[in-house]
Formats: structure tokens, sequence, C-alpha cells
């Protein structure tokens, strides 16, 4: 079977990326589409993989400048020809899953996201741009929006990554999707037998939607003792915040193995950002970790209420203050048992991810077969 994965940019490696790692798992001789590679900075993660890159590829800066080309995305995606494949499957939280299909060819799409900046972020994201980025959003978006909806009739099988992003596109495209859960690394991320010890962590990227700003808030508040690991944007706005505090420890980013063994030893990750699905949670609670998080989102679906960790309201700092309080209480009670944190995240397997997906390529080529 000839299997296309269309994926939006190969850029920068993060979880977008494991999941297309994932679907080579399943089908290792699958070629790939994207909008932009940069292998240098991709690493070797998809050197053995055939790749073919849109007409954007071809613009000077394009792996670095790609974002700023938008609009030219839907025409660049719908331009590859997909004639001759046995199936096509997008992993999308952009334009990839609008690429043009022959009717006998079945579709799968994994939805990451509908495009948060020309949905429910468009408010957020314009409010923090420039002038310049404004008039062009204000101009752009209205037909990238019809581009969106109309594009996502094409699709035959829509899979989102969580119920939270089900329900995301019911709203925007008016279609139902199945749920697969993405599946955690469990051979990355392992407990230990060493005891928590009395300090938190925030890991990811270092952006403004993740709120990382919250965790370090709190923890000034409280004074309580926090790392912080990841690199991005936000890292000098955040160490300003952060000041001279002698608690909070910037770690930049870091290895697996530092990463793992900060996740095996903190009392608690904590998560603030509202996600659409979000690995960290879940990396954190392989390791054994508890997560106190933000309780809207793909949160909701990977972490246990009072048992592997603990919601809080709203995000902002004394919400996120109170939940950490709460926590300490309840950890001192021994309500979070690190063998039933380890369980829980192990529930989400790679071995469960491809019998779900796989299952749900055969049905939709099963469904297709009458035409």
């Amino acid at each position: 079977m000839k299997v296309a994965i269309v994926h939006d940019w190969l850029v920068n490696y993060g979880g977008a990326e494991l999941f297309v790692e994932y679907l080579l798992n399943i089908y290792p001789d699958a070629e790939i589409f994207t909008l932009v590679y940069d292998k240098k900075r991709i690493g070797n993660h998809f050197t053995n993989c055939k790749i073919h890159t849109s007409n954007i590829q071809r613009l000077p800066m394009a792996s670095k400048l790609y974002t700023k080309l938008l609009k030219f995305m839907p025409q660049a995606f719908e331009a590859f020809d997909f004639t001759g494949y046995d199936l096509v499957i997008s992993s999308s939280s952009s334009c990839a899953k609008g690429v043009i299909t022959p009717p006998y060819v079945p579709h799968v799409a994994f939805i990451h996201s509908p495009m948060r900046y020309a949905w429910d972020l468009f408010f957020d994201y314009r409010k923090r741009s420039g002038k310049l980025t404004r008039f062009f959003m204000n101009r752009w978006i209205p037909s990238l929006r019809l581009w969106d909806y109309v594009s996502s009739q094409r699709i035959d099988t829509i899979i989102a990554n969580s119920k939270f992003i089900a329900r995301r596109i019911k709203k925007f495209w008016n279609r139902e999707a199945q749920v697969i859960y993405l599946p955690v690394d469990v051979s990355r991320f392992n407990p230990n037998d060493k005891e928590r010890e009395d300090f938190y962590v925030a890991f990811s990227r270092l952006v403004p939607y993740k709120r990382i700003d919250l965790a370090i808030s709190a923890c000034k508040k409280l004074g309580k003792k926090l790392v912080v690991i990841g690199g991005g944007s936000e890292m000098d706005n955040l160490k300003k915040l952060a000041g001279n505090h002698k608690n909070i420890t910037f770690l930049g980013r870091a290895s697996d193995e530092v990463l793992q063994d900060h996740l095996q030893r903190c009392k608690a990750l904590l998560f603030c950002a509202e996600e659409d699905f979000g690995f960290v949670p879940l990396e954190a609670q392989a390791c054994g970790s508890p997560v106190i998080a933000f309780g809207r989102g793909g949160a909701l679906e990977t972490v246990v209420n009072e048992k592997t960790g603990l919601f809080f309201e709203k995000q902002e700092i004394d919400s996120l203050a109170d939940a950490i309080i709460r926590f300490e209480k309840l950890d001192s009670e021994g309500i979070f048992k690190k063998e039933e944190i380890v369980t829980h995240a192990r529930s989400f397997t790679e071995e469960r991810f491809q019998t779900e997906f796989k299952k749900a390529v055969e049905d939709t080529i099963e469904k297709i077969k009458i035409f």
C-alpha cells in the first residue's frame, strides 16, 4: 500500500513531529509531504524518509519566514498530487488537512487542533500583534476561515486527539470526530525509587500561551522552589518576572536525561496552559509525579483529579497558589500514590494507539469501497 503522510511543516522537533514518527512506525514506507523542511533543525529524525516539500520551500529563508506566509499555505497544500497513492493521512493543526485527494483515495485526518489563530484564539493573537500584522489578519483571516471550513468537508475520516478538540471540530467545521488519544513514550520517561523532593517543575516551550508566568508568580508568592525547563521567546520576560528570587531556577532547554531526572524528583509538575492534549502532564505522570493543572482542555482527559493530580479553576496567580496549598495538604495525607500515577500514564500506550488508528483507517477504506 502506497501511503502519504501530510504534515504542516518540519522545522522544529516537538510533539506533532513525534506523532509523525508514530505514524511511520505503522507505515514505515510512507512518503512525507510538508510545507517546508529544515533538515538541520529537525536533525536525524526523518533522514530515511522520502520528503516532498511545497513550492514555498524554494523561497529564501522559507523555513524561518513560513509563518508569515499563511495566506499562501492553502494553495501550497492543494498543489500536492496524490494520484497513485492508496491512503493519505494528514497530521494537522494548520493547513495540512486541506489537501485534495482523488475520490478513490481515502483521506484520514488526525487533527491536533483547528487553526487556533483563525478561530478561538484569533482575538488573543490580534491583541498581541503589531499594527501591520493586525492589518493583514483583519484582511486575510475571514477568507482563511472559509477555506478552512470548506476543506474540512473533503476529509473522509476526522480523528481528534481529545474530546476537547472534537468539540472544537464540531463547533467550527460541523464535523463529527473520533477521539484517539496520543501515546506517551514510556521508554523515555520512567519512575525511580527515590522520594520526591521539595521543588516544583514547569516544563514547556516558553511562549505566552503556556502561562509559565503563573507558575513563577505563584511560587514567588508562596515561597516555593520552582525549576523552569525549556526555551523560547518568553525567556527574558520570565527571568525579569522571577527577578533575583533564589527559589526560581531556569535550566533552559534540557536533555531527556535532565528532564526525566527532574520529573522523577519533583513534588509536582505545574501545568498552566489550556492545551489541546498535552504530552507533558503524561510524561510527568509516567515518571511518578502528580500534576497541578489548569482545569480546562486536554488536561481534563489525562489527569485524574485527587488521584494523579489536582486542577485549578482560573488562569490566575491566586487560583494556582490555592491549588498548590490544597495539593500539599492532600499530598501529606498520602493521596497521590506513585504506583497509581504511573499505571494511569502507561495506559496511554503506543500499542493502544496503533490498534485504534489502524482500525479507523480500515473502517475508512471499507467505507469508500462502494465508490
